[in-house]
């Protein structure tokens, strides 16, 4: 069963994603990090702002404002008592299967062979990892709602379609050290009972797709993929897919029927994908930090996972820096530290200006003011203040941003990669956009306006059908908690 390939003359999809052409050659990035980045490069922001199509993150936040062309890349540490996801890319990374195996990749698969689907289930339940794509929705229960589903056919999706302005960790696990994705990938499909997976890549990001391709065609040749999995009796086998341009994608009811060749906007749930997911069939889909952590696991035992983070925050988590610090890059870090230290001893602070604020997890979360930037890094201590873990990109901004103008960019983005379906996010979206773009240029709006935008906001996060209008929900009331005074400032 392959996924249907739209067509030209398919207007209806076709149309609803920005770059249908599958390439990007030239260009520049004006997604959250590149926005507050924008003074340290004004010339590359404007053509940026009126570029066509618009490019809203290419993974290269810690050098923002960021062009196609660009190959600068980040620095990578490990601040844990453990090294997971950045053990490899740390110290140059491992493309080939031959480097992988040669630094210990694999073994977690022959392990796993040796062991009963439902062993394997208990162990990623007993480690307590949760979701590294946004939700943060416990790994291990996710893979026994699918496994307890009865299909001739089951499928895993990794979701590659970090979206997130401010976050990259996904682009650099594909690019530097593929087969980690492929053996999580493939750990799971044999938990579950999957025959079939896909990687679903975003466009932005054509070397992780180029180095993707090589990875699943080695491990296929070398008999890790296809018929007879490792020898044993176990067949698995991946697709490459590579997306069109458009971060609803992100949001797993969307990518499906992207991959399905349908218009991608988001489904209604119940039912959810583990039930009745890829062409009807049970579905598992977690995204590439998650399963990146899942060979880690299977060699070291849930309880050593467990023993690492704190609290419900379980393992290590990489957060991704953007270019207003003085060491901007991907540092893997252990729950429970603080956002400060994050910043401060890690990041180095800003290089730019005084921090007014930060954004964790994407443009879609609530923005953390500094008088809270003591408050634990940990699931349910970020969601107690608003905010979120989400992919772990760090966006700060300095005094060069008004909250005027970061509502508006926000907005703006939130308008631009809506997918229409729901009324909410669809107009709401659109209208504070404008609404904020008339205080920039002519300053403050009425009282009946601040009325709006109040209801506005109440209507996005209470109604909307998917994350993206509820993440600018999110992000809007924590606008309204925690920068009154600036907001009072936008109307009369």
């Amino acid at each position: 069963m392959k996924p249907a390939k739209p067509t030209s003359d398919s207007p209806n999809i076709s149309s609803f994603y920005h770059l249908p052409e599958n390439r990007i050659l030239e260009g520049s990035c004006r997604g959250l990090a590149c926005f507050v980045a924008r003074h340290l490069n004004p010339a590359r922001w404007d053509r940026a702002a009126c570029q066509v199509p618009e490019i809203y993150c290419l993974g290269k936040c810690y050098s923002a404002p960021a062009a196609v062309r660009d190959q600068d890349r980040p620095a990578m540490q490990i601040h844990a008592r453990q090294g997971i996801v950045l053990s490899r890319l740390a110290n140059g990374g491992a493309r080939t299967l031959s480097q992988y195996k040669t630094l210990g990749g694999y073994r977690a698969l022959e392990k796993v062979l040796a062991q009963s689907p439902d062993e394997i289930t208990q162990c990623i339940e007993a480690s307590g990892v949760r979701g590294r794509g946004g939700a943060g929705f416990p790994t291990g229960k996710k893979w026994r709602a699918v496994s307890r589903h009865q299909s001739s056919e089951k499928f895993v999706i990794a979701n590659a379609d970090e979206g997130d302005p401010g976050a990259y960790i996904d682009r650099f696990i594909m690019e530097d050290d593929p087969h980690s994705l492929i053996e999580g990938m493939l750990i799971a499909a044999y938990a579950i009972g999957a025959s079939r997976g896909f990687i679903y890549v975003r466009n932005e990001y054509p070397q992780a797709h180029a180095v993707l391709q090589e990875a699943v065609a080695e491990a296929r040749e070398q008999g890790v993929l296809g018929q007879h999995t490792s020898r044993r009796p176990f067949s698995f086998d991946i697709e490459v897919v590579l997306g069109r341009g458009s971060y609803i994608c992100g949001e797993e009811t969307a990518l499906l029927n992207s991959i399905e060749g349908k218009r991608p906007e988001v489904r209604v749930r119940p039912p959810y994908p583990t039930e009745h997911g890829l062409f009807g069939r049970p579905t598992l889909i977690n995204n590439v930090e998650t399963l990146a952590n899942i060979p880690w696991i299977v060699s070291n035992g849930g309880d050593a996972y467990r023993a690492l983070g704190f609290s419900s925050s379980a393992g290590t988590k990489v957060v991704s820096l953007n270019s207003l610090f003085r060491r901007p890059g991907l540092y893997e870090i252990e729950f429970g530290i603080s956002v400060r230290q994050i910043l401060e001893e890690l990041g180095g602070g800003l290089r730019t200006g005084s921090i007014q604020g930060v954004i964790i997890g994407g443009p879609l979360a609530g923005v953390i003011p500094p008088h809270l930037f003591d408050t634990p890094f940990g699931f349910e201590e970020l969601r107690a203040i608003g905010a979120s873990v989400g992919h772990g990109g760090i966006v700060a901004f300095d005094e060069h941003t008004s909250i005027a103008e970061l509502v508006h960019h926000v907005f703006q983005f939130g308008r631009f990669e809506s997918c229409g379906k729901c009324t909410p996010c669809r107009l709401g979206s659109r209208r504070m956009e404008q609404l904020f773009s008339q205080i920039l240029a002519d300053g403050p709006a009425s009282e009946k306006e601040r009325t709006e935008w109040r209801d506005v906001v109440s209507a996005l996060s209470m109604t909307s059908l998917c994350g993206l209008g509820a993440g600018l929900g999110e992000f809007a009331e924590s606008i309204s908690r925690y920068y009154a005074k600036d907001l009072t400032k936008c109307f009369m």
